[in-house]
């Protein structure tokens, strides 16, 4: 059995990334968009999205909404574009919406996260994932994080059945009308205090489904959110190192 494991290793080398906050992604990836001070119709870009993700005034992107499509980019390759950052999660709703002329990186606000997520999840974070009506690209992605390449168990996150043996809910999906019910039992069901992650475009603001009558986001409205991970799905990269820099203990 031994020297079976030793051929596979030979064979495919190692597979898991040493340091996950290093690796480089190649091009078709889209992470932060920068928008630059180039002069256009602004009119017509806003009116490319089919998501309402682009606003004047200034003019801005909300990585919330985008579902990274590409298409005002495509547009307006001299005005928008998306670069490779994976590093877009953040504990603040508004520092998803990226500026005209800003190039800075997303980050978390360390003032924001709650004293009890450093002092009990550091070193373990056990997480009950919700699809709230998703379409399974996110859960696809949450599910590689699991992987030999990204292998998040070494840090001690994990997703977990029950929720009773959990320390927060991650949210997919936009949540439909049948799915807000079973969503507020389990986050009941999880033992205080808890954590709330929201994953993808259609958790953090409906996608393209919001305003629609089927889809219910009270549940978002009463409870704060303790971090949003952005994209259309995000990359494995993005949502280990969203949760690794909410829960790294800092230095007094």
């Amino acid at each position: 059995m031994l020297f079976e494991d030793v051929k596979v290793l030979i064979r495919l080398g190692k597979q898991f990334i040493p340091d996950v906050s290093k690796p480089q992604l190649p091009g078709p990836f889209k992470g932060r968009p920068e928008i630059s001070l180039e002069k256009i119709d602004e009119d017509a870009l806003v009116a490319l999205c089919p998501t309402n993700a682009i606003s004047k005034g200034p003019l801005s992107i909300d990585m919330g909404k985008c579902v990274m499509c590409g298409e005002c980019s495509f547009a307006y390759p001299n005005k928008i574009k998306f670069t490779t950052d994976y590093k877009i999660a953040t504990n603040v709703r508004d520092r998803l919406i990226i500026k005209e002329g800003d190039f800075n990186a997303i980050t978390l606000d360390e003032n924001k996260i709650r004293a009890e997520i450093h002092s009990l999840f550091g070193r373990s974070l056990k997480l009950r994932e919700i699809s709230a009506a998703g379409s399974n690209a996110d859960e696809a992605e949450l599910n590689a994080c699991g992987n030999p390449n990204f292998d998040m168990g070494r840090f001690g996150i994990e997703f977990l059945a029950s929720p009773r043996h959990c320390d927060g809910i991650v949210i997919t999906g936009p949540i439909s009308e049948n799915m807000a019910g079973p969503l507020q039992t389990c986050y009941d069901a999880v033992p205080s205090p808890k954590i709330i992650i929201l994953v993808g475009t259609d958790a953090i603001s409906g996608g393209i489904f919001q305003g629609s009558g089927a889809i219910n986001r009270s549940f978002i409205d009463q409870h704060p959110i303790d971090l949003f991970v952005p994209g259309n799905p995000p990359h494995p990269l993005t949502f280990v190192n969203g949760v690794l820099e909410l829960i790294r203990k800092r230095k007094p």
